[in-house]
């Protein structure tokens, strides 16, 4: 049972150590603060994690996703097949650029696009399909790369949660059109805030250049029109710190996650596809039935939980008019079932053994 004076294990605990401190204040005292140096070398920097892609940094994920549908030239006339089990930036960026986001069903196992689902919804309309590699499990690619390929559509990867994952070997941001990262706190690594796009296309990471600088290369040469969507060299130059630790904390990430599953008895481990490297963001179980009881009794024994997503897209209030009277079983389910547990590399042994104590006793009471 749960000492109430030990402190609560968080959910997610996002690291802002002395390097990032020293890499913020650095900059700060460059006087080059956007758009410099630091963006630069994290650009180039992030590029080894994507088989040397070219890289475009932005401000927040959501940007990349926007800015890379707008450098595909995708607008009002177009559909982007995506998930509606997963967080609304993914069909927000659709609405952004005037497109209809189309929403299709999941692998109950994965979470991810159930290629048979996105096959059901292509369209004469359809310009994209916009994958997500939800909770850092990679989502099918090469079925729906073949999907893409036989009905000449572009695919975006969301890879916001992705940092790091892979499929037979190949890395998430690699597959598509463009792959799309997240640096937010609570990602697997962050820059405070931002994004970055990841092409093998050089005159696309050009006109994406473009999009995020008011439509200019050169200072007022303003080419075509585009927003500030900017990445700043402090973002970057705590990015390329975190960057650095990377593939020490994905490491430790699976080394947790292995631990939960060999000790937790009372609820089935999260599942991982052959050829899959899962990187944990989240580590989510299904708790049929009494999830909410099962979360108060983590709470009770100290233990931090929490339900990604709560609402699918699709009946979320700007989705709801046209999409709320789909039928999403898989969706719906696991939105139903879902609650993710710590994983996150700070984890003590101690803290780990008390998560899969604290979930073998709530199941148990279940």
């Amino acid at each position: 049972m749960h000492n109430r004076q030990t402190a609560p294990i968080p959910l997610a605990q996002p690291v802002i150590g002395e390097a990032e401190i020293a890499a913020a204040v650095r900059v700060l005292r460059s006087g080059r603060v956007v758009q410099g140096p630091e963006v630069a070398a994290f650009e180039h920097e992030f590029s080894s994690m994507v088989a040397g892609r070219h890289c475009v940094a932005v401000n927040s994920g959501t940007s990349a996703l926007h800015l890379t549908l707008m450098a595909l030239g995708i607008g009002p006339a177009d559909e982007v097949i995506v998930p509606s089990f997963t967080f609304a930036a993914t069909a927000n960026a659709v609405r952004l650029v005037g497109a209809d986001p189309v929403f299709a069903d999941i692998d109950p196992a994965t979470y991810c696009l159930a290629p048979d689902a996105v096959a059901a919804a292509i369209s004469p309309r359809t310009a994209a399909i916009m994958p997500v590699h939800l909770y850092g499990h990679p989502a099918p690619m090469d079925d729906l790369q073949a999907l893409a390929d036989r009905h000449g559509l572009a695919i975006v990867e969301d890879a916001c949660q992705a940092h790091g994952a892979a499929l037979d070997g190949k890395p998430a941001g690699s597959f598509g059109a463009a792959g799309c990262f997240s640096f937010y706190p609570t990602k697997n690594m962050h820059a405070l805030e931002g994004g970055m796009i990841a092409t093998a296309d050089a005159n696309l990471a050009r006109r994406l250049r473009l999009l995020r600088n008011q439509g200019m290369e050169a200072r007022y040469a303003n080419e075509i029109v585009g927003a500030n969507l900017r990445m700043t060299d402090v973002a970057a130059a705590i990015g390329r710190v975190q960057l650095e630790q990377l593939p020490g904390w994905t490491e430790q990430r699976v080394r947790n996650a292995k631990s939960l599953d060999a000790r937790i008895t009372a609820l089935p481990a999260p599942f991982v596809a052959d050829g899959a490297t899962h990187v944990y963001h989240q580590y989510t179980l299904r708790v049929p039935g009494e999830r909410d009881r099962f979360q108060r009794w983590l709470s009770e024994l100290g233990v931090g939980s929490a339900v990604y997503y709560l609402t699918p897209v699709h009946r979320l209030r700007p989705y709801l008019p046209e999409h709320g009277h789909l039928a999403l079983p898989e969706t719906e389910c696991a939105v139903a079932e879902v609650v993710s547990l710590p994983v996150h590399p700070s984890l003590t042994p101690a803290q780990l053994d008390r998560v899969a104590e604290a979930v073998n006793e709530a199941g148990s009471l279940l």
